[in-house]
């Protein structure tokens, strides 16, 4: 029994005929080993050990993402043997530019840090430097043998080499120090501690015997990237009868510009397949007029760069992007690689798309959904470079006519390899683009098209509807690692879902989750004019407008003017006045004593807003609030708090606080004042 062990381990190969594989593997296994420890490594006499580094995604395969003037927080654990002084630094630049470096600090338990803000755009990298301060080390001992009284003549002279690396730097009073030394030593060292000596040691560090972290790709984005306000409508519906033109919509920009937003984004404005177009509510046989869906693109009159001509031209089209500018708005293009039956690609390159065994071409399904009148893009295709090359060309076009927003559409059901490169393409030609993942798909590939580089990315917030549920997918997106790449967008509609949630047509849901998606998330949007109409009406028993505008022209009441719209000039408002609803990673649950209302707190520099929300739309609900008083900060025997919701004045004493919402009202937008 003894050998058991030996036996089984050595000799079982034996007994099912593998003795040579055995063997080898074990001499291999040794052999490697043996060479892993004789090998030794170029860095032995760098005593520092650097680990735990945050932030970083994918152990540098992606990059950290950040805004213009945004802080990066870098963290590190640095560890060495023995007592002496372990200092560090993170060490930045632009790619291509010089390195610049911000000492770390001291946190306490062998943890250092550092925060940095880029102001230009761009791409970045950071790495991390830990060494032993030699100098400090040094200092620290002088300090301990003055005070004690001792001799420290040869401890100064054991200092000079530090001493002469800060004058060879040009300090003045190291110079001087050094020619004191020469004279008196109890003299040189009470002039070296007067904390001038150690202010100049941190500040001109001589990193002996340096270790360094690999370097970790940075993104620095515009300021949109991480704040804005989207306004969705179709712009075919933009007229009081028949299809509308961009001239129409023209008259509309003054309206989505007062109710605060943005940006407006449109459906696909490109021509619209003939072959198999849909008919209404998706029907698989069209009227003669039927205008089908904007998302079926392509046809005899051009395809992914082409104007539907019933909208008007290029020319048009590039007015209105000006003219929206003028006014503070940026148009958001729809991204949709798909193409309808009858696309000039589907002739020209019929490798792009994949063909089914009866000769006919593999139309888009998503079971039981049908799309007879969408082709997917084949990404699998031989022929995929010049595929690649085509689809990148039809971004560039749309920059070049002034497209500063992106919305793609279903980018998780194609190449993610693609959206790598393509995106990083499109920033060489202008950093400024900003590209939207419209992905409602598994948290993982979401994840995967933040990393791979879109800007920001739809969310699951369309079915978070509980205080629970709210609660822990904020902590995700604020607190957990996707916080330092996955920006979110929070839309309580699309054309594509309208959720259970809103179709009862209460009027206080839809304040209730407008007002939430504007406050929660930095970046938010809403589909309308259905959302303030309150439109609701599903196809039943699914999450889908019945009549829906994807299939159809439809006609509104653009002058329409309720608490929706009221609450859209609100939140909008106070979101730019207010730095601290201008972020997604600042949120902090609050404590509330009724699990029908769900608070929260927002802040950034002297911007500290508390959101209280009534989730019961049928009900008024009260409760105890906590206040955050670590965060609020000394202000004096109380607290004053200004509501925007109702415009009244609060003058809060205690930690906990009385509130009471009703539906018709259902929530306070608190901000501390002064």
């Amino acid at each position: 029994m003894l050998f058991t062990p030996i036996i089984n381990r050595y000799f079982r190969p034996v007994l099912y005929g593998e003795i040579l594989i055995g063997v080898i593997c074990t001499i291999t296994k040794f052999g490697t080993d043996f060479k892993s420890m004789s090998n030794k490594p170029s860095f032995g006499r760098s005593r520092v050990l650097l680990s735990n580094l945050k932030p970083q995604v994918d152990n540098g395969r992606f990059a950290v993402k950040r805004v213009e003037g945004e802080k990066l927080k870098v963290e590190v654990c640095l560890v060495a043997d023995g007592h002496d002084v372990v200092a560090g630094a993170l060490a930045f630049r632009q790619m291509g530019q010089k390195w610049q470096f911000v000492n770390l600090s001291h946190l306490g338990n062998d943890l250092f840090g550092a925060e940095i803000s880029f102001p230009k755009k761009g791409n970045y990298e950071y790495k991390i430097q830990g060494w032993l301060d030699y100098a400090l080390t040094w200092l620290h001992g002088l300090e301990k043998k003055y005070e004690d009284g001792q001799n420290v003549a040869v401890h100064m002279t054991d200092g000079k080499s530090h001493i002469a690396h800060l004058a060879k730097a040009g300090h003045e009073k190291a110079t001087l120090l050094l020619n004191k030394m020469m004279e008196d030593a109890h003299a040189s060292a009470a002039m070296a501690l007067e904390g001038w000596l150690e202010e100049a040691f941190r500040a001109h560090p001589e990193k002996t015997f340096l270790s360094e972290s690999a370097a970790f790709p940075l993104r620095v984005d515009r300021k949109k990237a991480l704040y804005s306000s989207w306004y969705e409508f179709f712009p075919r519906s933009a007229a009081e009868e028949g299809h509308a033109s961009f001239k129409e919509v023209e008259k509309l920009l003054p309206r989505v510009a007062d109710l605060g937003f943005d940006v407006l984004y449109f459906p696909p404005i490109h021509p619209v397949g003939e072959v198999n177009r849909k008919g209404k509510n998706n029907a698989t046989e069209a009227e003669v007029d039927d205008a089908g869906s904007p998302w079926a693109i392509g046809s005899a009159l051009g395809g992914h760069k082409s104007v539907h001509p019933e909208l008007g031209t290029l020319v048009d089209y590039k007015n209105l992007i000006k003219k929206a500018n003028d006014l503070g708005l940026e148009i958001a293009l729809d991204l949709a690689y798909q193409a309808a039956p009858d696309h000039p690609w589907v002739k020209e390159h019929p490798g792009w798309f994949k063909w089914r065994s009866d000769g006919t071409v593999q139309y888009a399904e998503n079971p039981p959904k049908k799309y007879q009148d969408i082709l997917p893009i084949y990404f699998e295709s031989e022929d995929w470079e010049a595929l690649w090359d085509e689809l990148l060309a039809v971004i560039l076009f749309w920059v070049e006519a002034g497209v500063k927003i992106f919305r793609v559409d279903n980018p998780h059901t194609k190449a993610i390899n693609f959206w790598e490169w393509a995106i990083a393409e499109t920033h060489k030609k202008d950093p400024d683009i900003i590209f939207l993942a419209e992905a409602f798909t598994k948290p993982a590939l979401m994840k995967q098209l933040a990393k791979a580089g879109f800007t920001q990315g739809y969310t699951y917030y369309t079915w978070r509807n509980f205080r629970h549920e709210l609660i822990e997918y904020m902590n995700e997106l604020s607190q957990g690692d996707a916080a330092e790449y996955f920006r979110p967008n929070f839309w309580p509609n699309t054309p594509d879902i309208l959720p259970y949630s809103l179709q009862s047509g209460n009027e206080s849901i839809y304040l209730i989750r407008l007002f939430m998606a504007a406050t929660l998330s930095s970046n938010y949007g809403v589909y309308g004019p259905v959302y303030e109409h309150l439109v609701h009406q599903a196809m039943p028993g699914k999450e889908e407008y019945f009549n829906s505008e994807k299939y159809e022209v439809q006609h509104w009441n653009w002058e329409v003017e309720n608490k929706i719209t009221w609450l859209m000039r609100l939140v909008n408002k106070v979101r730019k006045d207010n730095p601290a609803l201008q972020q997604t990673r600042n949120y902090l649950t609050l404590n509330i004593e009724n699990q029908s209302l769900y608070a929260y707190y927002k802040w950034e520099g002297e911007s500290k807003m508390i959101m209280v929300v009534n989730l019961d739309p049928y009900s008024t609900q009260e409760g105890w609030l906590q206040l955050p008083l670590h965060h609020l900060g000394n202000k004096g025997p109380s607290y004053h708090f200004h509501d925007h919701s109702t415009g009244a004045d609060y003058q809060w004493t205690e930690e906990w606080n009385y509130v009471r919402l009703d539906p018709a009202l259902p929530f306070h937008l608190l901000e501390l004042r002064s």
